[in-house]
């Protein structure tokens, strides 16, 4: 019995220490002039000393949600960033900030924030690669869209990104989600829902054919419309990318599971694009 006790306590503490580690760390916005919370996922590997540099995945959250959602939510993220040797950074976006800097809010400036604040914070403070092909940003619901939002307009910063059930197609949606707090209303600025759209945004902002691209979305989402629509859009546009949909609503069971296809997915992207 205690030689079981023994062996127990040991594979206990062998998981404890090489185990990734969790930051929740500020990052201020020059921006917002403000101090925002923010968590990091490190592999373990990243503790040991030496000049090896990792890439990083920015895990957005969604309408209403915080920081610290994705890794309450779902802990296995240390296993995944073990697993892949992956960064793995959860910004906050606000409640509603939809990831844009608001042309009609000044003091909402959340694109500027999470595309060029967050990831300088993170390039000084931990052995993160400084290039766009060892950063890939993704999200759920508002995070997905924000995700594809920057990533379409900043493939200059992201060499990859994804959406989980992301509100990919913002008019439909125009009385929900404090989306008009951010774009204005639907009359004097529609200019403003068009531009900001990523069902529009992949129009114009056609990214590097090196921008590697995954969506997934349940089909019993009350965003799936939009997200089929994107991609049959995205097919005519030519525009390379991966397209999952599969059985699930819009919860944290599907965003939990589905969150793994997409590590895997950016995974295999740094593998190919990083030099070692």
């Amino acid at each position: 019995m205690k030689r079981l006790l023994l062996i127990s306590f040991v594979l206990i503490l062998a998981t404890t220490i090489h185990a990734a580690e969790v930051d929740t760390v500020v990052v201020y916005s020059n921006s917002m002039q403000k101090k925002i919370n923010c968590v990091v996922i490190r592999p373990d590997a990243a503790k040991e000393p030496g000049d090896k540099k990792w890439p990083t995945v920015y895990l957005l959250h969604g309408y209403s949600g915080s920081y610290s959602n994705w890794i309450r939510k779902v802990p296995a993220l240390k296993a995944y960033a073990d697993e892949w040797q992956l960064i793995i950074v959860c910004p906050d976006g606000d409640y509603s900030s939809w990831y844009f800097d608001s042309p009609v809010d000044a003091s909402m400036k959340y694109e500027t924030y999470i595309a060029n604040e967050v990831p300088a914070y993170i390039e000084e403070h931990y052995p993160a690669i400084r290039q766009a092909n060892g950063r890939a940003i993704s999200g759920l619901s508002m995070g997905g869209h924000g995700a594809l939002f920057l990533a379409f307009r900043h493939p200059d910063i992201f060499g990859a990104c994804g959406s989980m059930s992301g509100g990919v197609n913002l008019y439909p949606f125009r009385n929900k989600f404090d989306i008009a707090k951010r774009l204005g209303d639907t009359i004097r600025n529609r200019k403003n829902w068009d531009e900001y759209s990523v069902m529009n945004v992949i129009e114009k902002k056609r990214p590097a054919d090196s921008l590697a691209v995954i969506i997934d979305c349940g089909t019993d989402d009350f965003f799936y419309a939009d997200n089929k629509a994107l991609h049959q859009k995205m097919m005519k546009l030519k525009i390379p990318h991966d397209y999952i949909e599969r059985g699930g609503t819009h919860n944290w069971d599907y965003w939990g599971n589905a969150v793994s296809y997409q590590l895997l997915f950016f995974h295999r992207f740094f593998s190919k694009n990083v030099k070692p």
